[in-house]
């Protein structure tokens, strides 16, 4: 089942997301949900708290589903390592419309349990360290907005303020 992504503002998106305590039939659900939107929107990345559920989990996909290996389910992650430094272009799910440059960790090792509630770790450079440093951001209630500083965030911001007034957010 597709579900609505949550946009930038609602309160949901800006707190930490709890651990999830048990790999549940609810979880399992969770998971192939997120998969879905996160495929529909499309997008390479989603984390629960964009569609509603204050968990620590996301999944990845920087291959867009063209590549059914690609898929990474990450349950309750945790960094292990961050170094190097990327500054690239990147939007978010719950930011339509809008793109800026922010700086990331080039290399990223992170682990969490997988969709069984295995452990794993896994390791990601460039554009998938990007997009787990960006979904555990979302884990900590942090957007992608909330990176940038001066007259970019303040225009980003502004913008989406004037959009929610007019009811076009």
């Amino acid at each position: 089942m597709i579900r609505p992504i949550l946009k930038h503002g609602d309160q949901l998106l800006h707190e930490r997301a709890a651990i999830v305590g048990a790999i549940t039939p609810e979880i399992s659900q969770l998971v192939d949900d997120m998969v879905e939107t996160m495929y529909a929107a499309p997008g390479i990345g989603l984390a629960a708290p964009q569609v509603g559920v204050a968990l620590r989990l996301f999944v990845v996909d920087v291959s867009v589903g063209r590549d059914a290996n690609q898929l990474i389910v990450m349950i309750n992650p945790e960094f292990v390592d961050r170094d190097g430094m990327q500054l690239e272009e990147e939007g978010c799910l719950s930011v339509p419309g809008f793109n800026a440059t922010v700086v990331r960790p080039s290399r990223v090792v992170i682990k969490g349990l997988d969709r069984a509630g295995e452990p794993q770790q896994r390791e990601g450079t460039g554009l998938l360290a990007r997009a787990f440093q960006h979904e555990m951001d979302h884990l900590d209630g942090t957007l992608f907005v909330d990176r940038l500083r001066g007259i970019k965030r303040d225009l980003i911001v502004r913008k989406i303020k004037k959009m929610t007034r007019a009811g076009k957010w």
